[in-house]
């Protein structure tokens, strides 16, 4: 019989509420749980406890749903693409920059224990892990302790430029389809392990680089299996026109001719819609279908908005019905503050705070990320969840003074606040450190592992530059 955990008169608790279909606050309460799910929330628990935690000053929250991140590549790109991008292709880096630094098979590791060690440290439970299919990479994920959604990638084409200011695509059909099954044997593997923790997520990897024929095997793929699906989609102007161009359709218009839209289906990051001013495309209907659809956006706001890039804008988007999840994509892995920015640039955008409210980009990185993930039982507290929670300290000095805990945590505390992380009700971060991962020896990894990286940059470039020359350093060295 597994282990009872209470805490007990917790100072707040952000509960689920059933009526509303929201979460909202509750006070002075209990929160009894196990590794079966949660047990009870309210006053004056009364059944059988083996460990207990006063509550009192501490929030507890539902563990946030990340559903688009990519732990095994993107810790390399920190001091590199920060502050850069490719003017003649609309200051995207994916397209130079992506393309030549790349880990190899030994720092692949590394990354990711980073990058699950601080998602965890930021009240992260759930993670769709959309990488490459490498060796270890069930039985790492399932050390972490973490609730990982296995999305290994696949397509038809890599791109490539040869100039800078045009992107190539080489086409190979047969490695897609190799790639592809073995991503559905990694994802049905992921099922079956034994943690119970780890599942699986049919990934074709962008919506440019996967054929037709590619995108329905893997919609028919899961269907057959009750997965959820995510394919990279309307994330750089550059794909939007070349999209258009090979079918007179838009990005989301081209994937609903294909019956890829729906209710487990999404899309990361869905920024360039038609409905985007700088697409200058005659329809407007992206946006509608989306909604109507149930088809979510996994929007990553971090990583865009160091091109100059953003969403236009989250609360349109949410007043539309639109699905919205919340995803880091790119380093600081740090979900509080991808919240507190996705809240900023939407109010920036929309030139005014009602926009949206904190409470609703909580709710996109909690129950939003739920549902575009198929589940009703994660991202939230009630009984009869999962037991993935999140104990904030209120004592903290930045969480103080604690009229509203929430908007404390994300606009002031964040990270540096949570304290522990409890992950199908095993503790996985204590006193607001890791205890799965060897943080300290993943971090030292990445370094010796971005080294090896910078050193083949020069060679991969098609313009042969230095490191310094395609990313300056912040400030020159001087002898």
């Amino acid at each position: 019989m597994s282990e009872t955990t209470l805490i007990a008169k917790a100072a707040v608790v952000i509960a689920y509420d059933a009526g509303s279909g929201s979460h909202v606050y509750r006070t002075d309460c209990d929160v009894a749980f196990d590794t079966g799910g949660i047990r009870h929330i309210g006053p004056g628990y009364s059944g059988n406890v083996d460990r207990r935690i006063d509550g009192s000053d501490r929030m507890v929250m539902p563990g946030l749903v990340n559903i688009h991140s990519h732990p095994s590549s993107e810790p390399l790109n920190k001091g590199w693409t920060d502050e850069v991008g490719t003017p003649t292709l609309y200051n995207t880096t994916l397209y130079e920059y992506l393309p030549i630094l790349r880990p190899d098979e030994a720092g692949v590791p590394h990354a990711a224990n980073v990058a699950w060690a601080e998602l965890a440290m930021s009240g992260v439970t759930t993670l769709v892990d959309l990488s490459v299919a490498n060796e270890g990479w069930l039985d790492r994920a399932a050390a972490s302790g973490l609730r990982v959604v296995l999305a290994p990638m696949f397509r038809s084409a890599r791109w490539f430029s040869r100039n800078g200011h045009t992107v190539e695509y080489e086409w190979d059909e047969a490695a897609g389809r190799r790639a592809m099954d073995e991503a559905l044997r990694l994802v049905d593997r992921a099922v079956q392990h034994p943690c119970g923790r780890l599942s699986g997520l049919i990934a074709p990897s962008q919506v440019d680089t996967c054929s037709a024929e590619l995108i329905r095997d893997a919609i028919a793929a899961a269907r057959e299996r009750g997965m959820p699906i995510q394919v990279h989609t309307a994330q750089s102007l550059w794909e939007f026109q070349e999209m258009t161009r090979r079918h007179g359709l838009t990005p989301v218009q081209w994937l609903d001719s294909l019956g890829f839209l729906g209710s487990k289906a999404s899309i990361g990051h869905g920024i360039f819609l038609d409905h985007h001013p700088w697409v200058h495309w005659p329809s407007k209907t992206d946006l509608q279908r989306l909604a109507e659809t149930g088809t979510a956006v996994a929007h990553c706001p971090t990583v865009f908005s160091r091109r100059g890039i953003t969403l236009r804008d989250l609360g349109s988007y949410l007043a539309n019905g639109v699905v919205m999840g919340i995803g880091t994509d790119t380093y600081p892995h740090n979900m509080l503050e991808e919240i507190r920015t996705a809240g900023i640039l939407a109010r920036v955008m929309a030139e005014t705070p009602e926009n949206v409210t904190t409470g609703q980009v909580f709710a996109a990185a909690t129950l939003g990320g739920a549902k575009a993930l198929g589940r009703d039982d994660i991202g939230r507290i009630a009984v009869g969840a999962q037991a993935d929670l999140v104990l904030v300290d209120l004592d903290h000095p930045m969480m103080q003074p604690r009229r509203e805990p929430l908007r404390s945590l994300v606009f002031a505390a964040a990270e540096r606040a949570v304290r522990d992380v409890f992950v199908a009700g095993r503790q996985i971060v204590r006193d607001g450190k890791v205890t799965t991962i060897d943080y300290n020896a993943a971090a030292a990894g990445v370094q010796e592992g971005q080294r090896r990286a910078m050193a083949r940059v020069r060679q991969l470039d098609w313009a042969h530059r230095t490191v310094d020359e395609l990313s300056p350093p912040a400030f020159p060295t001087v002898e």
